[in-house]
């Protein structure tokens, strides 16, 4: 059938979640592709799990920067709890981790942890 193409999605490494804490009751973000970089949030067709995002409106979530100093702390930090395929300029819906433990190291990309950021305890 023209039109139609066959992909595998799996859940991606989650090596950087230092428990299962918060998994279960992730909320369903809508990721505004626009404000992500092909080249480097998804070179490869999808946003890897784990990558830091700001969630602080779940229906237009973007990539995570860090707070300015003397600025907010990290109040709307989370993670994407699996792969985020991308195709055509589009994402599927994602699940955000909005709490729980991570381990630092193996966040993808380059992320340093806030010095404070409600609900996530930093290994």
């Amino acid at each position: 059938m023209p039109g139609l193409e066959r992909k595998h999605y799996g859940t991606g490494s989650q090596n950087w979640l230092g428990s299962a804490h918060g998994t279960g009751n992730a909320p369903t973000g809508t990721l505004n592709i626009s404000a992500f970089t092909e080249g480097t949030h998804y070179p490869n067709g999808y946003i890897p799990a784990g990558t830091p995002v700001n969630a602080a409106d779940l229906t237009a979530v973007v990539p995570y920067v860090a707070p300015v100093e003397g600025t907010d702390p990290a109040l709307n930090l989370g993670f994407l709890l699996t792969d985020a395929p991308v195709s055509n300029g589009q994402a599927m819906p994602a699940a955000i981790l909005r709490h729980g433990s991570i381990v630092v190291d193996n966040v993808p990309g380059e992320f340093a942890a806030p010095a404070f950021a409600p609900g996530f305890i930093f290994e």
